[in-house]
């Protein structure tokens, strides 16, 4: 399958990134078919070739979360923003309860305030 996905290039602290067409298989730093544009997130530059992008996709390529987001807010597809990352458990925590918790973050567009619960005050014992 082909997916259209970030590499890094940038140097140390200076990030870079190329959108490149590669195989899902292949190593995110390895090899790729094509280069379809660049993004530098420090400059906030972004160059992508709309025509190429568009040919693949219709091909059947698949885009990345981050690389579908930079491709809406840039007009070149038309399709409503994905959540391209989600956070990590809490110890004791399932999966569903998390999937719930997101679920319900993204319909009020609100984040869940934690309740942190004092630790138990122990009791004293008085000697006579």
């Amino acid at each position: 399958m082909l997916v259209i996905r970030l590499q890094r290039v940038g140097k140390k602290n200076q990030p870079s990134y190329r959108v490149v067409l590669a195989e899902k298989t292949a190593p995110v730093k390895g090899k790729f078919i094509e280069i379809l544009g660049n993004y530098n997130p420090v400059l906030k530059s972004k160059n992508f070739k709309k025509d190429r992008i568009s040919y693949w996709l219709s091909k059947g390529a698949q885009a990345s979360p981050t690389v579908h987001n930079l491709l809406v807010s840039e007009k070149i597809i038309d399709k409503p923003k994905v959540k391209a990352w989600t956070p990590k458990r809490k110890e004791g925590e399932k999966e569903s309860e998390v999937k719930a918790e997101i679920k319900e973050e993204a319909k009020t567009g609100e984040k869940k305030e934690e309740i942190k619960e004092d630790a138990p005050k122990k009791e004293t014992i008085k000697k006579e």
